[in-house]
């Protein structure tokens, strides 16, 4: 029997790429602390089931697929859905919070059941794994010391074209890296916009298959970018951008 203590929030990264589509080693961008907390956890929270169940078989084969108890947290769950996935918390089972990639509560669903653990007195606990956003800005050459995530760019032609020169001014006006995403197959396309948009001088670095064998990261102007011909089509990238 369970006691009355609380069950803990574990918040599990996984690998940039889905598993078993490439050749990417999990231990290789994983700490061994993964695969002992999966261990000793049967109840998930996650973005795909699918995703998080060959992840687990791939990181710890001996976890047995039928004890595992998952919730699937994305854009369609309802609100009210929340308080019913965190219960086995509230009766002191551990549960792990997985993202569809990288790290979870971070440009992810999962931070509305983070938020909603501490609202309820639950500890919780991050584990350490891959972040394309932080592994990007490190390899980028622009400020870590001030930066922003700004996550996916409008698809209004002409909102997009407002908010990268509003991230332009800012980056200038506080020294600031500015950095955003955009749906896999639309990168091409918001390339040309970004070559359209921004000023010949201002920096840009994509950063696409951050710890694939087909990774690619590079920080060029603007304008040496135009030089280039680079296809990121259906490739996970961070864009980041920085005028001085």
């Amino acid at each position: 029997m369970k006691s009355n203590t609380l069950g803990k929030l574990y918040l599990i990264p996984i690998t940039l790429s889905n598993p078993g589509e490439t050749t990417v080693v999990p231990e290789d961008v994983l700490p061994q602390t993964i695969k002992r907390t999966i261990d000793f956890i049967d109840y998930y929270i996650v973005e795909n089931e699918k995703t998080a169940r060959k992840f687990i078989k791939s990181i710890h084969p001996e976890k047995k697929q039928p004890d595992l108890k998952i919730s699937v947290l994305n854009k369609h769950t309802e609100f009210a859905e929340h308080n019913e996935f965190i219960q086995p918390l509230l009766r002191g089972e551990n549960i792990g919070l997985m993202s569809e990639s990288g790290c979870p509560g971070v440009a992810d669903p999962g931070a509305v059941i983070v938020k909603l653990a501490h609202e309820k007195g639950i500890q919780v606990v991050p584990l350490v794994g891959p972040s394309s956003i932080l592994l990007a800005l490190m390899a980028s050459g622009m400020n870590g010391q001030s930066f922003a995530f700004n996550g996916y760019l409008p698809i209004d032609k002409n909102d997009k074209k407002q908010a990268l020169k509003n991230f332009e001014r800012l980056s200038q006006d506080k020294n600031q890296s500015q950095l955003f995403i955009e749906t896999p197959y639309r990168n091409n396309k918001l390339m040309e916009d970004l070559l359209q948009i921004l000023q010949p001088s201002t920096l840009l670095c994509v950063a696409c298959d951050i710890t694939l064998p087909t990774e690619f990261i590079k920080t060029k102007t603007v304008n040496e970018w135009k030089k280039e011909k680079a296809d990121l089509h259906n490739r996970p990238c961070i864009f980041i951008i920085h005028k001085m």
